[in-house]
């Protein structure tokens, strides 16, 4: 297996930290089912890397690396006082017309990572916004507040807007035939989803560097995501 090409990752670098765009598949941290994962390969580039958060292994998108203690510590600051903002973008099912939506909704994680809405969970809160309608499908900006373990996730499910392709929290995956009118599948193949994960991207995040100075960095959409989105643009 050919190893990741850490640098092509790279989206932003200056003396202390690094922001990349994860591609899908990789997981942050160790992963006994992976041979790579995010932080072994940061390590490699720079030795004393450590991840400022973590991203699901399926999620693409914007991830902070510190190359120093220093560092870590800052960014660690800024996310516990929320001072960290992050957009993502998700496909989600279904028609929705979000406007500063708020979710509100302690989760709870059981012993098996599946989260649930439960008053005995612990404080979360998400935004969402329509950013684009499709003939069954929305394109929706979503800001997290708190970083709960598959909160976006789990939110959107609670609005009724399960994300494409999230089977653990009601999404289904979105098929080609869904959304092109006259769709002839070769005799014999079985059709398979435009996207094989659930559609979710980290596209940007905007925090402050050891100087203080702000910083937004941006996240282009991985070839899987982009595709999604091309077809739905094409046949809605």
């Amino acid at each position: 297996m050919k190893k990741p090409d850490f640098k092509s990752f790279i989206l932003f670098e200056n003396e202390d930290l690094i922001v990349i765009n994860k591609p899908p598949y990789m997981p942050t941290l160790d992963d006994r089912h992976e041979a790579q994962n995010i932080l072994h390969l940061a390590k490699q580039y720079s030795e004393d890397a450590q991840v400022c958060h973590r991203l699901d292994k399926e999620t693409s998108g914007c991830l902070v690396i510190a190359k120093n203690p220093e560092a870590y510590r800052h960014m660690a600051m800024q996310f516990e006082d929320r001072s960290v903002e992050k957009i993502y973008h998700a496909v989600v099912d279904g028609i929705h017309d979000f406007k500063q939506t708020i979710v509100d909704r302690n989760l709870y994680a059981n012993n098996k990572g599946v989260v649930k809405v439960s008053a005995e969970g612990k404080p979360a809160l998400t935004y969402f916004d329509t950013l684009r309608t499709y003939y069954r499908h929305t394109l929706v900006s979503c800001n997290p507040i708190t970083g709960r373990m598959h909160q976006i996730r789990v939110h959107l499910s609670f609005l009724g807007a399960p994300i494409c392709g999230d089977a653990l929290y009601g999404g289904k995956p979105l098929y080609l035939s869904q959304i092109k009118r006259k769709f002839n599948l070769k005799k014999g193949t079985e059709e398979e989803p435009l996207m094989q994960r659930v559609a979710l991207h980290a596209y940007a995040i905007s925090f402050r560097l050891l100087d203080e100075s702000p910083i937004k960095v941006e996240a282009a959409y991985p070839k899987d995501f982009a595709v999604l989105i091309r077809q739905l643009e094409k046949f809605s």
